[in-house]
């Protein structure tokens, strides 16, 4: 897979500075193709901001300010003492991704606030706007007599004008492993506010939770939140981004006016939202604005919101497919522990490998190799540095080095923080020292300790430290039980993937995810970044754990979503024995984990999308295509082709007799030419998919293959 290097080009930056004494009321940044506003008023004192878009007003005046444990509250009695303005426009290259090079290009305003009283305090407001969306953050400047803040709450409101309709998750501080909810967004208020959490575990999941969350929030959901305006003309989507040394942002309805939406940050122990030195900013409060669906996904902005790189050489950093032990244990095969039919043995770590290189696959993920797992959640802490008896780190390392494969690490702390960080160094530098180029960790249980949160600013401040610590041994990260991706991966882009949704694993011992939900990510958790869903289960009704469980696709959507739900490390994730022998496994031996481009061709949330994207110019395109639990045929265009060149297509699809209950396995593979100017027809069965190979063709296939059906 080719190496991008991190890097900027700068193309034009204009700043306007405006002194103090012209300060108008109203200040407005607008984006660069004219078409997105924000701006700021004060109105007695309070700043509010709006926002619009060709006309019409998507968020109307809204207040800005903090509350405080130790001092007066900072959200009126203010006055602007200056404004600067610039425009940017900048290109750089990720270290990977969905492209291979993201246009930065923004207007931005600074508007600086002083009181009019008291101790005079100071707060910068900054503005951004982007053609895909606004972007706003508070800055407290390095100032006299304020050298810390102990915020009770961020009085940040999102005063919409119209009762989109909403797809959105309840908050619980500790948990985004939910099935997305469609209701208009007034319905927040009264839906969420009816979610009893520990009765939809034990409805949804028989009682059974990963991360062991208390309860949820009445009227208050985790971002991003993804709407839709009622004549469908604007797709919209809150979320924060350059989440730093804070707390996250849920979204509260107001208990008044049901589509006004205030900002609730997650809390220490102590009920103290944010505990911070000056100078100090928050994240971005990001609204990103398109005119469909598939623009939402496409966006860059989170990432641009975020600093560049702070990996010098990222050229260890590489994105992988992987296998591993890991569903066997959800499926009751395995144990992670030594209590049952241990999974993590030399021995089959070793047919796993065998596997992967046979099969072109780059890694293999090894969960339960070390001490600790028969008290998981008990009291006892893991050994990150000791493996059991039956399972040698080091031989497994080298037998896969001289096949090509990497061992992909593991760390479970089941939550219990200080634990973890007291063999933080000493575990990533075994990994280090034995040539583990991956970690997977994971956040399974309540946080210790005691009143600490997952989303909250201690696991924001943890989260960060094992990202360094990781860059410190050149180790990438998949992180379980997360924070929400804001785009930090800009930045420190070995954090690479991470889960933070209700995943594969809830099909094998919950209620199974309806085939809605796939459908669904797209535009929701994944606006937050890459998604690590470990979808390609091949064995979809599994013996172990029938009839009650099983996974609600075609085999066929099992493909089709390792396009749709981007990683840059992408797992396949049934049992090796499941591939073999099954023609279908020829796609994920193929399929990249990196791209250079990327397109939705169409979409509608919930209900279908289709996604394509190259790994290279000059190389294969890949298209994944999706429904829900209805059949449907979908128009695919091919226009993102080449003009003059011809395509062999390999197209793996449902069988005319596939359906998601009756007959999931059920696949057909065809093969044959097309150009730019086709388009291939998806026939879906219910819950259903379609996973196409474009490769451009050789003369020999051209007189091989006829013109594809």
């Amino acid at each position: 897979m080719p190496l991008r290097l991190a890097s900027g080009v700068a193309a034009v930056l204009l700043l306007l500075f405006l002194p103090a004494c012209s300060a108008p009321d109203s200040m407005t940044t607008t984006s660069p193709n004219g078409s997105l506003t924000i701006g700021v008023e004060l109105r007695g004192g309070q700043p509010h901001y709006h926002v619009g878009a060709e006309g019409d007003t998507l968020v109307a005046a809204s207040p800005l300010g903090f509350a405080f444990e130790d001092a007066p509250p900072l959200r009126d009695g203010l006055e602007v003492t200056e404004t600067t303005q610039r425009t940017v426009d900048t290109t750089w290259t990720p270290v990977w991704g969905t492209q291979d090079t993201v246009r930065n290009h923004f207007s931005e305003r600074t508007i600086r606030l002083r009181e009019t009283d008291g101790p005079e305090r100071r707060l910068d407001l900054v503005l951004r706007a982007y053609d895909d969306g606004v972007a706003f953050r508070y800055r407290w400047p390095d100032q006299d007599g304020l050298d810390s803040l102990r915020i009770a709450s961020e009085d940040t409101y999102f005063r919409l004008t119209a009762d989109h309709t909403a797809w959105w998750i309840p908050d619980d501080y500790d948990n985004y492993e939910w099935v997305y909810r469609k209701t208009p967004l007034s319905a927040i208020r009264d839906s969420a506010a009816a979610i009893s959490y520990n009765a939809y575990l034990e409805e949804t999941n028989g009682g059974r939770s990963e991360t062991s969350s208390k309860e949820n929030h009445p009227g208050t959901v985790n971002p991003p939140l993804t709407l839709r305006s009622p004549d469908e003309t604007h797709y919209l989507a809150l979320h924060e981004a350059a989440l730093t040394d804070y707390s996250s942002m849920t979204l509260r309805a107001d208990p008044e006016t049901p589509t006004t939406l205030h900002t609730n940050l997650v809390p220490w122990p102590d009920g103290v939202k944010v505990k911070a030195t000056v100078p100090h900013q928050t994240p971005w409060r990001v609204i990103q604005v398109a005119d469909r669906p598939g623009g939402l996904i496409e966006s860059h902005i989170l990432q641009n919101l975020n600093e560049p790189s702070k990996i010098e050489d990222p050229s260890w950093i590489e994105p992988m497919t992987y296998v591993g032990i890991w569903w066997g244990m959800h499926i009751d095969k395995y144990s992670w522990g030594r209590n049952g039919v241990h999974g993590a043995t030399t021995e089959r770590t070793k047919r796993y490998m065998d596997f992967a290189a046979e099969h072109d696959i780059d890694g293999v993920l090894v969960e339960g190799w070390n001490l600790g797992w028969e008290t998981w959640l008990g009291g006892d802490e893991f050994n990150f540095t000791e493996s059991y008896p039956d399972f040698d780190l080091q031989e497994v390392v080298d037998y896969g080095e001289e096949r090509g494969v990497a061992l992909v690490g593991h760390h479970e702390t089941g939550g219990d923080i200080p634990a973890y960080e007291r063999q933080l160094d000493d575990a990533f530098a075994l990994y280090d020292s034995v040539g583990v180029p991956a970690v997977k960790t994971g956040y399974a249980g309540p946080i210790r300790p005691e009143g600490v949160h997952h989303h909250g600013q201690q696991m924001v401040n943890h989260y960060r430290r094992v990202v360094k610590t990781a860059a410190e041994h050149e180790i990438v990260l998949d992180v379980h039980e997360p924070v929400m991706g804001t785009g930090i991966e800009r930045t420190w882009p070995n954090m690479m993937t991470r889960e933070g949704v209700r995943g594969m694993e809830y099909n094998a011992w919950a209620e199974p995810s309806p085939p809605s939900h796939t459908v669904t990510l797209p535009f929701t958790r994944m606006l937050a970044g890459p998604l690590d869903y470990t979808p390609g289960v091949f064995n979809l009704t599994p013996e172990e754990t029938m009839p009650d469980h099983r996974v609600l696709t075609t085999l066929s959507k099992q493909l089709a979503n390792m396009v749709v739900l981007y990683s840059p490390v992408q797992m396949a994730a049934d049992l090796v024995e499941n591939y073999e022998g099954e023609e279908a496994v020829a796609f994920i031996e193929r399929v990249p984990a990196d791209w250079a481009e990327s397109h939705v061709l169409n979409a509608r949330i919930g209900e279908h999308i289709s996604i394509a994207r190259q790994a290279a110019e000059g190389e294969a395109w890949y298209i994944g295509t999706t429904t829900n639990e209805e059949a449907r045929t979908v128009e695919v265009p091919l226009d993102v082709l080449d003009d003059g060149q011809t395509y062999v297509a390999h197209v793996f699809e449902d069988a005319p007799d596939a359906d998601y209950r009756e007959n999931p396995h059920a696949y057909r593979i065809r093969r044959g030419l097309v150009t730019a100017s086709d388009t291939i027809e998806a026939d879906l069965a219910r819950g259903g998919g379609q996973a196409v190979i474009l490769e451009p063709a050789t003369e020999g296939q051209q007189e091989e293959y006829d013109a594809l059906e």
